[in-house]
């Protein structure tokens, strides 16, 4: 019993081998077998073993292929610009590499760079219907009629006005030129020259001197009372380098004193001394020409502004004036500064300096306060005046200039501009005089001050 289960149970296990190993082929039964194949069988299987291979090789060949191809594409893609690119984006493409974009700089600018060149305005003609008679302007082509380059015995006869004798002499230790104003003939009558001066007989000629382009530094004779012939020998200073004297003018004008009007001019001498023998000295007679326009020189004076915003208070130093206007004959002027300081056009305060006697180049060096908050001071102006003193009578207006809100001129606004813009520091400037009906025109506070 026991025999035949355990052969029953051989033979299963037995079967069972034969089973898995005839499947496998793993057995030598098998293997005997597989030795046993013809050489045509193992030709056959060599056959479809290789077909095998060069399948597998013409496909990885052909991958190869596609991606050389596909990384050729990307070079040239490189190469191309970012335009181009732009194109074949929306375009199909194989493959699954991204593609590399040339990140090299664009020059924005280039693409629509064009050559500007200006315009060229062409000047329109006027029509024919344009041209006629009354289109031209006769003052655009009036001739010169300057008259030409007279001599002295020319000036003379044609302008009669008289002659005049100086002095030139130039000392070149000291670098000074030396003017002498020696004196004058035939001098005509005041009735031909003014109406309005009272004494229509005789004249009460002076002479100012100056040397151009400089008008400021001018000096003044003495007045000589009613002649024709006036003598002066008088000697007048100018320190100036050699070499620049030879490229000024010497400027003399005559005037005629008049206390009661303006001082008409009754000739004046232009003289170059470019070609003059100054180191020797020369003397000569010059003929006066007439004046090429009416001068109304009042002088000149120097003051210095300054305000103190926490102190309320504006100082005018008066300095000192020169080539004032000469209201008396004999011994010159007695001038005075008067200040009046006037809100919007009413007078509010007035002050005044000490007098200076005989001398119309005053040095009076004098300060003057206002009390005056920052609010009031935008809507202030300060009347000055220039007088001469006159003990038996009332005193003689000189010039005048009007600072501040109703400035009387370009000049004094700049020199009020500059003190508020310069607070607490002194601004100091060199103003002229002008006429009492100059300032009334311009300046509402002038009127506001008799």
């Amino acid at each position: 019993m026991i025999f035949f289960f355990f052969s029953k149970s051989r033979r299963c296990v037995k079967k069972l081998y034969e089973i898995f190993c005839c499947d496998n082929k793993y057995c030598d039964c098998c293997f005997g077998s597989e030795k046993k194949l013809s050489k045509s069988d193992i030709q056959h299987s060599f056959r479809e073993s290789s077909a095998r291979l060069d399948s597998t090789s013409s496909a990885a060949e052909s991958t190869r292929s596609f991606r050389e191809r596909m990384e050729s594409d990307n070079a040239s893609s490189r190469t191309d610009s970012v335009s181009s690119a732009s194109q074949l984006s929306g375009e199909f493409r194989r493959g699954t590499t991204t593609p590399v974009i040339d990140m090299k700089p664009i020059e924005f600018w280039a693409a629509n760079r064009e050559s500007v060149q200006p315009k060229q305005h062409r000047r329109r003609l006027p029509s024919e219907t344009e041209i006629s008679v009354e289109n031209f302007q006769p003052d655009l082509y009036e001739e010169d009629k300057s008259e030409p380059c007279l001599t002295d015995e020319e000036k003379l006869a044609k302008y009669q006005l008289g002659q005049i004798h100086i002095g030139l002499n130039y000392e070149v230790s000291t670098k000074v030129l030396v003017v002498k104003i020696i004196e004058a003939k035939d001098l005509p009558r005041p009735f031909s020259l003014d109406e309005n001066k009272q004494d229509m007989a005789h004249s009460n000629p002076y002479c100012k001197v100056c040397l151009l382009p400089d008008q400021k530094n001018s000096q003044q004779t003495s007045v000589q009372r009613k002649t024709q012939e006036p003598t002066w020998n008088e000697y007048f200073m100018f320190e100036i380098p050699y070499s620049e004297v030879q490229m000024r003018t010497l400027e003399i004008l005559v005037k005629d004193f008049d206390k009661y009007s303006r001082h008409c001019i009754i000739g004046q001498v232009y003289l170059p001394l470019t070609n003059l023998q100054l180191l020797k000295g020369v003397h000569m007679w010059k003929p006066l020409s007439p004046s090429t326009k009416e001068r109304h020189d009042l002088g000149e004076i120097l003051l210095s502004l300054n305000y103190l915003p926490t102190a309320g208070r504006l100082n005018i130093d008066v300095i000192k004036a020169k080539q004032l206007l000469q209201t008396d004959m004999i011994g010159g002027s007695d001038p005075f500064v008067k200040i009046t300081m006037v809100h919007f056009e009413k007078p509010i305060k007035t002050k005044k300096t000490s007098g200076k006697k005989n001398t119309i180049d005053p040095v009076f060096n004098e300060s003057i306060n206002f009390n005056i908050t920052p609010q009031q001071l935008e809507n202030t102006s300060m009347v000055i005046t220039v007088w001469d003193y006159n003990s038996k009578s009332k005193d003689d207006f000189v010039g005048r200039i009007v600072l501040g809100k109703y400035g009387t001129g370009p000049h004094e606004y700049t020199h009020w501009s500059r003190m508020l813009n310069s607070q607490r520091s002194a601004v100091a400037q060199w103003h002229s005089l002008r006429s009492r009906q100059e300032c009334d025109q311009v300046s509402p506070a002038s009127i506001a001050v008799p």
